[in-house]
């Protein structure tokens, strides 16, 4: 960042992934969620992996990509925690 903030954004993403990944095996899996735990368990570590590939972006098109995919992913993310 421009003014000296360090947001440490990649490890932040990598521990909501684990925190994700914690928070399923605890859930009940039965018919009905086995589904929806398996997109939010892709969606949390797909944020954090594409957040590491936009900080090695070729370009700044690339790097704004890369964030969307990021931005897309988690929401999905957050709707199949909700």
């Amino acid at each position: 960042m421009g003014n000296g903030t360090n947001f440490y954004l990649e490890e932040r993403t990598f521990l909501v992934a684990q925190s994700v990944r914690s928070y399923c095996k605890l859930v009940t899996h039965n018919v009905i969620n086995v589904q929806d735990i398996k997109q939010v368990v892709r969606s949390s570590g797909s944020v954090a992996a594409n957040y590491i590939e936009a900080n090695e972006a070729l370009s700044k098109a690339d790097f704004i990509y890369r964030i969307k995919i990021c931005r897309k992913e988690a929401k999905k993310q957050n709707y199949g925690l909700a």
